[in-house]
């Protein structure tokens, strides 16, 4: 009788404890705002490291000085996110996918996603990553 209503407790515990967590109210409501500015002059990033973690809606704003074309790429953070939006001067897009974004010009992106993939992903300019304009996401 014993080992029965032990095993009846452990199915009663697995059915509990197995219950996935559902996410409450809209996620984009409580956004947390991320910062990058990019100082091609002094080839640095304003920061290198981000912290953020699955299933937590971010807004990146992406700031390019203008003194230099430059492209910012995170291949495979965006590809391990959901995309909420992207914005440039008030105008909305909602892409499929996402490589990186361009700036031809001084301005602002910013960018709406949900880390789903937990891993450290790199935040780049191609042909400076090795001089200064690198960073990376720690997803957790």
């Amino acid at each position: 009788m014993n080992k029965m209503i032990v095993a009846a407790s452990a199915l009663v515990l697995a059915a509990v404890t197995s219950v996935p967590a559902l996410a409450e109210g809209n996620l984009a409501s409580r956004a947390t705002e991320l910062e990058l500015n990019i100082n091609t002059v002094d080839l640095a990033f304003s920061q290198t490291e981000f912290q953020v973690e699955t299933g937590k809606y971010y807004i990146l704003h992406i700031t390019g000085d203008g003194e230099e074309e430059i492209q910012v790429v995170a291949p495979e953070l965006w590809r391990n996110s959901w995309i909420n939006q992207v914005v440039v001067n008030d105008l909305e897009t909602t892409p499929y996918g996402l490589y990186g974004i361009e700036f031809d010009d001084e301005g602002t992106f910013s960018i709406g996603f949900v880390p789903i993939r937990p891993g450290e992903y790199d935040i780049y300019v191609p042909g400076y990553e090795t001089r200064g304009l690198r960073g990376k996401f720690v997803v957790k």
